[in-house]
């Protein structure tokens, strides 16, 4: 295959399956107000299944809270969902991820995540992309040890904390790797 080739193809199935996963992640919402009630809802939950994330919170200068994020793929696949970022508990922004993949994979599955920015400069450094994708600089946190996280000894370690809870279907992990977040006007 080409490199013009695989481009195309590329492009052809991120743009199916983005679609294809946008399905019941509020697309055409009426307005910011929908977004807000998810993202208060998602964190309300977040505190009250993991209680030591409201340190982390307490600690951080900001987060961005994904409501539900939902990943579907047969070997080609992508994903899609919406949020807000929050700085001192007030929405400043609003985001969409979208991510895509190609290889062995098959299945659906639903997730919520919150970033918690936990230095200034990762906050700007998110809020100054036009684009910005997950990467390396993040340490995990999945829902079946979120319990231990403690603001003390995450806070040195990774700029970012991502919290991955929530979790429902049947594809293997739910990995932020690859995912890319743009700022939206809902």
């Amino acid at each position: 295959m080409t490199n013009l080739t695989r481009r195309s193809f590329t492009l052809a199935a991120l743009a199916g399956a983005g679609m294809t996963a946008a399905c019941g992640n509020g697309i055409g919402s009426p307005n910011a107000s929908t977004i807000d009630a998810r993202v208060n809802a998602t964190l309300d939950y977040l505190y009250n299944k993991y209680p030591n994330t409201q340190d982390v919170a307490a600690k951080s200068v900001g987060q961005l809270v994904m409501p539900l994020v939902t990943e579907a793929g047969f070997i080609v696949g992508g994903g899609y969902g919406r949020g807000a970022l929050r700085v001192n508990g007030v929405t400043v922004d609003y985001y969409s991820s979208a991510k895509g993949s190609f290889g062995f994979q098959a299945g659906a599955q639903q997730y919520a995540h919150v970033l918690f920015f936990m230095t200034q400069d990762a906050l700007e450094d998110f809020r100054r992309g036009s684009g910005w994708a997950a990467g390396a600089d993040m340490e995990y946190v999945f829902s079946d040890v979120a319990e231990n996280v403690r603001a003390e000894t995450t806070t040195a370690t990774a700029p970012v904390l991502a919290v991955v809870f929530g979790q429902a279907g049947l594809l293997a992990g739910a990995s932020l790797e690859g995912l890319k977040y743009t700022r939206i006007i809902p």
